[in-house]
């Protein structure tokens, strides 16, 4: 019988299957955790798990034909949360900003 040997290279990072996702820096919805989506950022060398996100709220939708409140609505989360939003990948609003809004 032929032994099933794994390629050599890099092992996969545990933080990436622990949290479920494919890969860095992509997004994952996490129905029934307290917290809506999770990632696992990665900046340089720097790697966090980052969970974001209220669950059970809705994003906006589509910006195309979407009604006045749901526009005020965005605008006045991204608003709300631009200091935070504008410290990059590594931050929970950046990824609620980009997945959600």
């Amino acid at each position: 019988m032929a032994e099933h040997k794994k390629p050599h290279g890099k092992k996969k990072d545990p933080r990436l299957e622990r949290a479920g996702v494919s890969g860095y820096n992509k997004p994952k919805a996490t129905p029934g955790a307290k917290k809506s989506h999770v990632v696992v950022a990665k900046e340089g060398d720097q790697i966090k798990t980052i969970r974001f996100g209220q669950q059970g709220v809705k994003g906006s939708p589509k910006k195309e034909g979407e009604s006045e409140a749901y526009r005020k609505r965005r605008e006045s989360f991204k608003a709300r949360h631009a200091k935070n939003i504008k410290k990059g990948k590594m931050s929970a609003a950046y990824w609620a900003d980009k997945v959600k809004w």
